[in-house]
């Protein structure tokens, strides 16, 4: 594998185990996980799950008892104890649900701390560092003059001064109210935004929703969830769609309507359940990100020429608009009975061609009555 698409954070086989013999409790068992640069992961599960203790295995501050844990392509298992502090201190910031500020120290020191552990102490990076927090303002003053919300935000400063490829987060918010939690997870976004990888711990169901992909533990076992809501799932097909017509030869390009920030994500998240694979930061099919793109873009052009020469519409914008609408809800057997009464055409109304399906190679023909019943299905949807 090129140094170009190596994940950032790859285990294999991972297992950390407490104890021996009979009574010994494997906190995370047999894991096999890799994530992405840019990437943005939570981690879920119930109490006990050892999300925690995962956390801190891909931390370094803690290590397996058996398998492999490469970071940037380094085998963490191989560093001594000196270089492995050195390598975590370079490579990883953290932000704990306990803040772990020193109560005697100004935010600015705080978080001129771990520049001291990690090289030389640097008072305008760490003022920096506090800046991107929107905490400047408030560099002077300790923990105990700061809110909770603010004494995290400190926290995820100190965690970024020195720069890390990555950001470990367990339970962010959990000490937090609703408004400041809401002001964290905008930090993070944020941050996420730059195209850091987060790594992060949490209960809330709806924090996870803001990741690119949510992996659930279960008894220290992976049990990683893959089902969308049929919102995401239309995001996926746009995506999708813009891919493949960008690969096509002079045709119409469908436009996306996604931030760069957005389509990022989008493109992690695709990745993480094999639809595309990631090369040189750029979405590229796999085969069965292909399947799925070929069939959109069946279901979408059949049904702009079903709107234009069955239903006598003529509006280029309203056309786009319905096919848009109508190809996330039609099932492979109406989409063929479809292509069956529109004779199977060979392209859509903007002349880009319209992949070909199992109907079209049989030469199925629909007699008046299979037309009319056909027609009035589809009116019916």
């Amino acid at each position: 594998m090129s140094q170009m698409n190596q994940p950032l954070i790859e285990l294999i086989g991972v297992t950390k185990t407490y104890g021996d013999g009979p009574n010994a409790v494997r906190a995370v068992d047999d894991i096999h996980f890799t994530a992405q640069s840019g990437e943005w992961i939570a981690i879920m599960g119930p109490s006990g799950s050892g999300k925690t203790t995962l956390l801190n295995l891909i931390g370094c501050l803690d290590q397996a008892t058996s398998g492999q844990l490469l970071i940037g392509g380094t085998d963490t298992s191989k560093l001594r104890r000196s270089d492995l502090v050195r390598f975590r201190s370079e490579t990883v910031g953290f932000v704990f649900q306990q803040f772990h500020l020193v109560p005697h120290l100004t935010a600015l020191e705080n978080v001129m701390l771990a520049q001291f552990f990690h090289s030389m102490t640097d008072e305008t990076e760490a003022l920096e560092a506090l800046k991107q927090v929107d905490l400047a303002d408030r560099a002077t003053h300790l923990p105990s003059q700061l809110s909770g919300g603010e004494q995290q935000r400190v926290a995820i400063a100190r965690a970024l001064v020195n720069d890390p490829k990555i950001i470990l987060a367990d339970e962010p918010t959990g000490n937090l109210d609703a408004e400041n939690q809401r002001i964290v997870f905008d930090l993070l976004s944020r941050l996420h935004g730059q195209g850091r990888t987060i790594v992060m711990v949490t209960h809330d169901e709806n924090a996870g929703k803001l990741a690119d992909r949510r992996v659930h533990l279960e008894h220290g076992r992976i049990k990683e969830l893959l089902v969308f809501s049929a919102e995401e799932n239309q995001d996926f097909d746009e995506v999708l769609e813009h891919l493949w017509t960008r690969g096509e030869p002079g045709g119409h390009v469908e436009s996306h309507s996604f931030t760069e920030v957005q389509w990022r994500k989008l493109i992690n998240t695709m990745a993480g359940i094999g639809l595309v694979s990631v090369t040189n930061g750029q979405g590229v099919f796999t085969p069965k990100g292909e399947a799925r793109a070929r069939d959109v873009i069946r279901r979408h052009r059949l049904a702009e020429r079903l709107f234009r020469d069955v239903l006598g519409i003529h509006d280029e914008d309203e056309i786009e608009a319905s096919a848009c609408k109508f190809e996330h809800i039609l099932s492979p057997e109406v989409t063929d009975r479809m292509c069956c009464l529109l004779g199977h055409p060979d392209a859509c109304p903007h002349g880009s061609p319209i992949p070909r399906g199992g109907c079209c190679d049989a030469g199925i023909v629909l007699d008046s009555v299979e037309a009319q019943s056909i027609l009035t299905s589809i009116k019916g949807i």
